[in-house]
């Protein structure tokens, strides 16, 4: 047990408990050092990943109505760019404002749960240890330990210790509606340029084919970042992207065509 409290007392849990001080602090000694244990770097890859399926939207979804209306009107390129431009601008403040009302959902949220956390930090400090103390006891600790543990997090910063343990927060960062709004929009844009540029490259009647091999190569790039940024596989992610978007420009393809013939 004092091997135990030295460990702690120098910033390391015991063995069985290392994954939880890896979540305080990208410093402790012997962990591995290409490893991201910083809270913050969790969340900076979050609004990367965001970010990756922004632009993922908007590679499809203007890709399906470019190649519709190229479908409906070829040749037709005012339509083509009337209708690219209004999808891209529409899914890009549909983006950005979806994100920034969400996640000024999520922060009142937390910034609530933090006001009452401090609340019962103040008015019950003793209850409050004891429910610190049970947390640990779940995650493998003994209760000797588990209390020891607890006192000693509550003296450093009990609001944190307990927002974290209890509530997944960090109440030093909140998250940020203007970050997740610009962050959407801006990939969304990027995204809805692809298909946009790519149609409307000099090739003739072969602009609806070279725009699809265009929002391939985008979907199978967002794909791949996706699935590296999470550390997961990348053939069924890259596979995934490229289904659903072939799908869409398939179904927007026939009926723009099924809509040309009928205006015709």
């Amino acid at each position: 047990m004092k091997g135990s409290l030295t460990k702690l007392a120098g910033g390391r849990l015991p063995d069985e408990n290392q994954g939880m001080a890896s979540e305080q602090t990208s410093t402790v000694p012997g962990q591995h050092p290409h490893e991201p244990h910083d809270t913050k770097v969790g969340q900076r890859l979050n609004w990367l990943r965001a970010g990756v399926l922004g632009a993922n939207d908007g590679i499809v979804s203007t890709a399906g109505v470019v190649i519709g209306v190229a479908a409906a009107t070829p040749g037709n390129l005012v339509a083509i760019v009337t209708a690219g431009l209004a999808a891209l601008v529409a899914g890009a403040f549909s983006m950005a404002g979806g994100e920034y009302v969400s996640v000024s959902t999520q922060r009142d949220t937390e910034r609530a749960l933090i006001a009452k956390e401090t609340r019962e930090l103040a008015e019950q400090p003793q209850e409050e240890l004891r429910e610190l103390a049970g947390f640990y006891e779940q995650r493998g600790l003994t209760e000797d330990l588990a209390l020891q543990v607890a006192e000693q997090l509550t003296a450093r910063d009990a609001l944190a210790a307990h927002a974290e343990v209890e509530l997944g927060i960090d109440p030093e960062e909140f998250t940020s509606p203007w970050a997740a709004a610009l962050s959407s929009f801006v990939s969304f844009t990027v995204g809805a340029l692809i298909p946009l540029l790519m149609i409307l490259l000099p090739v003739g009647e072969h602009r609806v084919w070279v725009a699809a091999v265009g929002v391939v190569v985008g979907l199978f790039l967002t794909g791949w970042i996706s699935a590296a940024l999470g550390r997961s596989p990348k053939r069924p992610a890259i596979l995934r992207n490229v289904t659903m978007g072939v799908a869409t420009m398939l179904a927007t393809y026939v009926i723009g065509l099924l809509f040309g013939v009928a205006v015709s």
